[in-house]
């Protein structure tokens, strides 16, 4: 029951309507017995420095920032944790005792979530996408130890910016879509990864693969394929694979592992049941 004592957490985006935080948070919430709710609140990139600040006068005890502003929140922090810096994206705010926000990156403990029981050491990996989300996929490729990473990328500047960051960590290398060593590179990796939006539900790219179908008509069927994107469930780029035998992952459990990561940051340490999360959304998908 929500009382006057009640906490509440958030999460801070635009948009945010589409989400399903809110429910499997508040799942796992209501197992737990605690008195919090998990609230979406939308916001406008001119009024997020007045929210933010704002909410730390109130009984919010933490926040999850989504796009777009996993990058701007870092000037409204007083503590960033090493992996957010790392990463350049804070997805996570908890408020300390004397009211200042600490930030830090559950995106890359999401994402590897489920790879952990695959053996990927010193295997190679494609990663589809060059924007905000490659940053935590790369990061956690790198935990993971894999031995090389190609990003395939219609944008040369950010393409350059992934590769000029991470190349002190890990063979790593950039190639525009138009390149032809994808074709060979495709047949030959062990794993993809797709962190661009095509294929998203409700998008104008809904029944499109990433780059085109045509680049994937030779992929292998020993090769891991997998995209972040969880709605729907499995995309078009999932389905395509799955029919040539691919083993095939989608976002939802890295939806969930962060999501659980998160709500334990926020309560120091509690453990989250992750299947009450994942039976709370089950039906949405």
């Amino acid at each position: 029951m929500i009382t006057s004592k009640t906490s509440f957490l958030a999460l801070i985006g635009n948009p945010v309507s589409h989400s399903l935080s809110p429910i499997m948070q508040n799942a796992a919430i209501q197992y737990l017995g605690l008195d919090l709710i998990y609230i979406a609140i939308p916001c406008e990139n001119e009024n997020l420095e007045i929210v933010v600040n704002s909410l730390k006068k109130m009984n919010c005890r933490g926040l999850n920032i989504t796009i777009p502003f996993k990058q701007k929140v870092f000037d409204y922090c007083n503590e960033i944790s090493p992996v957010a810096k790392r990463v350049k994206a804070i997805n996570t705010l908890k408020l300390k005792d004397n009211k200042d926000w600490s930030g830090t990156n559950t995106d890359i403990d999401g994402f590897i979530y489920p790879l952990r029981k695959l053996n990927l050491m010193n295997k190679t990996s494609i990663v589809l996408g060059s924007g905000g989300a490659a940053r935590s996929v790369i990061q956690g490729l790198i935990d993971l130890k894999l031995s090389k990473i190609t990003i395939v990328s219609r944008n040369k500047n950010s393409l350059n910016d992934l590769v000029t960051n991470f190349e002190n960590e890990i063979k790593i290398e950039g190639l525009l879509n138009t390149d032809i060593k994808i074709d060979n590179l495709i047949q030959e990796t062990d794993l993809i990864v797709n962190t661009t939006p095509v294929g998203m539900s409700k998008t104008v790219n809904d029944n499109e693969l990433p780059f085109g179908q045509s680049l994937w008509n030779n992929i292998k069927s020993n090769t891991v394929v997998y995209d972040l994107i969880y709605n729907p469930s499995p995309t078009p780029f999932l389905q395509f694979c799955d029919k040539k035998g691919c083993l095939t992952i989608d976002g939802i459990q890295m939806l969930i592992a962060q999501g659980a990561r998160s709500l334990s940051f926020w309560t120091n340490g509690l453990e989250v049941p992750f299947e009450v999360m994942h039976d709370s959304i089950k039906k949405y998908l």
